[in-house]
């Protein structure tokens, strides 16, 4: 059996009813199993992660997304997380019995499916992306929804599907590996000093200018991480708000040590983190073992200092039978 996962983020963090709705499209879908549900009212964002029979988990994402289109306007909408869509970026991860290649074919297929038949336009990213430039989230993002029908008039970022939809937004889809989606905790209010640290720490880095109408940017510290600094109203902080898109290259202790030393620049403290839906078991054993600094402890007992040392539970409690992937797939 083929066994994907899908990951989708709305646009919509407050209305319950609407949520329901979404949520409802998953979990009525057969050989589905939906895994965690993650909203944010300030960020005005919810996190869907579920998981199944490749067929099914694509049905299960076009009700979802249809919800959205006809509950979310984008033309009223506001938040402070990044967006462009009702359904803003629409992930899909191998879990087994499919490769890479086969799953690129097959959302491309869905993608051009999801266009034309509710009126989104969609724009491939990742692995799905049909050149280089195309693959980064953020270059999506741009100027975000407020900027998106320009950018489209002006021909400067064509949707691989699709046209202009102003109530629906665009959605940005793709193949992709395992995303860590992770919030550090400053004990400040400052959204500037978290995007500072932001810059610092992210692959991208800090931009320094322009050449020829193109942004020149200092690179930062870490491989494979993406992050912007932010005010969460909800808990009145700070964050940096970090994609780790390859935690075996970094790890989530590489991550939170090298904020810590950054907050310190700036005269403030990391206090704690959150993550943001579902991981890989691996990526929290290994970062206990690299605060255990030794091989001989229990899968549980790495797990548990991890949690103990990146203070997953400062502002929620954290279940690991609720947030590793295995665990949940498994119950």
């Amino acid at each position: 059996m083929k066994i994907i996962e899908c990951i989708p983020n709305f646009s919509e963090g407050a209305n319950q009813e609407t949520l329901a709705k979404i949520a409802h499209a998953i979990k009525s879908t057969e050989n589905v199993k939906l895994l965690h549900q993650d909203s944010g009212k300030a960020a005005n964002r919810t996190v869907f992660t579920y998981a199944g029979e490749m067929e099914a988990v694509f049905e299960a994402t076009y009700r979802a997304i249809q919800v959205a289109t006809e509950t979310i306007d984008m033309q009223t909408q506001k938040g402070e997380h990044p967006r462009i869509g009702a359904c803003d970026v629409c992930p899909f991860v191998p879990i087994s019995g499919i490769t890479m290649d086969e799953l690129i074919t097959k959302v491309q297929a869905f993608a051009e499916k999801v266009s034309k038949e509710l009126g989104v336009p969609i724009f491939l990213y990742e692995e799905s992306a049909k050149s280089a430039t195309r693959r980064n989230l953020a270059k999506h993002r741009v100027g975000g929804y407020e900027a998106l029908e320009k950018r489209m008039a002006d021909k400067k970022w064509l949707p691989d599907f699709g046209k202009f939809n102003p109530k629906t937004g665009g959605t940005v889809m793709g193949a992709r590996n395992f995303l860590v989606a992770y919030n550090i905790n400053l004990n400040t209010k400052d959204a500037a000093i978290a995007q500072e640290i932001a810059y610092d720490l992210r692959e991208l880095g800090r931009p320094m200018g322009k050449d020829n109408g193109k942004t020149i940017y200092q690179p930062g510290l870490l491989k494979k991480v993406k992050a912007i600094g932010w005010y969460i109203e909800d808990f009145g902080i700070a964050q940096v708000s970090i994609n780790l898109t390859d935690y075996k290259t970094t790890s989530l202790y590489d991550v939170f040590e090298t904020a810590k030393q950054l907050a310190a620049k700036h005269g403030v403290e990391v206090t704690g983190s959150e993550l943001i839906g579902l991981l890989p078991k691996e990526a929290l054993v290994k970062t206990g073992k690299q605060y255990a600094q030794q091989e001989d402890w229990t899968e549980k007992e790495y797990i548990s200092l991890a949690e103990d040392h990146l203070g997953l539970a400062e502002l929620f409690p954290f279940d690991p039978n609720l947030r590793i992937l295995e665990y949940v797939m498994n119950a």
